[in-house]
């Protein structure tokens, strides 16, 4: 690669903002941000650009509200849609926000036909298949980012309730990014130590279902707008991967194809990321429970992803 990366954030928002600026203070890539309002995308560039002497970066920060400026972009993070309000479910999202991923998509394709797309828009696993439909890249290079924020969630309450720092937690959140995830208990630890046996049944179950409500938590707190620190952190967290070719295993919407018996259906499952995208699904040993709660999410996405083709037909 000569000089550095250049790493397209689509929506300049609350997420995209933060994206932006997050990736700039890594000091190792160029970022476009774009979006449609005029002037927002320049000015958030600005000052993140004017933030650099400060906090010690030299990060070439452009915005814009077209797509030229994107032309060989190694990542793009997609942001753009409509916010979820407080009361309004992830599906009532779906028709707006899959024509503006729809449009997204092929602007950046068009320009960039090696890049690797993140999706951060909600219902996250329908904009998912939105992307394969209109994109025509391979499953690698379509990844969203669901699981990740999900496991941050759950491994953050984990670390309140224990007292250890979060860090030192890791757990697994597979599914739909909603009200289907499936949290795997089993599977989550603290330096190494089942959670199981650090907490009772009930303190893990209530974490479980606050983990669940994690966003809309959020959404009936700032009662305008929805989180975008967290999101944003779980984003460069797979941006970093890639361009490091870290190999690290996260949770991410993928399409699966067989993996954990789920056929032709983008759900959130442990992935190795590196240089080239998805360079695995690796599968973890389920219980007959886990296995039939990840089915139903399957199912629920199945749903979404049906009601996105009749939109789109």
């Amino acid at each position: 690669m000569m000089g550095r990366p250049k790493i397209t954030v689509v929506g300049a928002g609350n997420v995209g903002g933060t994206t932006a600026q997050r990736l700039a203070e890594k000091d190792i890539y160029d970022v476009v941000l774009v979006d449609i309002t005029e002037g927002m995308p320049q000015g958030k560039a600005l000052d993140i650009s004017q933030a650099g002497p400060v906090c010690g970066y030299s990060t070439r920060v452009v915005g814009t509200n077209g797509y030229d400026e994107t032309a060989g972009s190694s990542v793009a993070v997609i942001t753009s849609g409509i916010p979820r309000k407080p009361g309004m479910s992830r599906d009532e999202l779906l028709s707006t926000n899959a024509k503006i991923v729809k449009s997204v998509v092929s602007q950046l394709v068009a320009r960039s036909p090696d890049i690797i797309l993140i999706l951060v828009t909600n219902p996250l696993d329908a904009m998912v298949h939105v992307a394969r439909l209109v994109s025509g890249l391979p499953k690698s290079r379509i990844i969203g980012m669901g699981g990740i924020l999900d496991s941050a969630r759950m491994r953050a309450f984990i670390a309140a309730e224990l007292n250890v720092p979060g860090p030192d937690v890791q757990a697994m959140v597979l599914g739909g990014h909603g009200d289907t995830m499936v949290p795997l208990p089993r599977y989550t630890t603290v330096k190494g130590k089942p959670v199981s046996d650090l907490m009772s049944k009930d303190q893990l179950d209530a974490i479980i279902q606050r983990t669940r409500d994690g966003g809309a938590e959020i959404v009936g707190l700032l009662k305008t707008g929805s989180a975008f620190y967290a999101p944003s952190a779980s984003a460069v967290d797979m941006v970093e991967a890639i361009y490091h070719d870290e190999k690290r295993v996260l949770p991410c919407s993928v399409l699966c194809e067989g993996e954990y018996g789920l056929k032709n259906v983008i759900v959130g499952v442990p992935v190795k990321i590196g240089r080239s995208g998805v360079e695995q699904i690796v599968e973890y040993e389920l219980t007959v429970n886990e296995r039939a709660a990840l089915e139903a999410s399957a199912n629920a996405v199945r749903e979404l992803c049906a009601a996105v083709d009749r939109l789109m037909a």
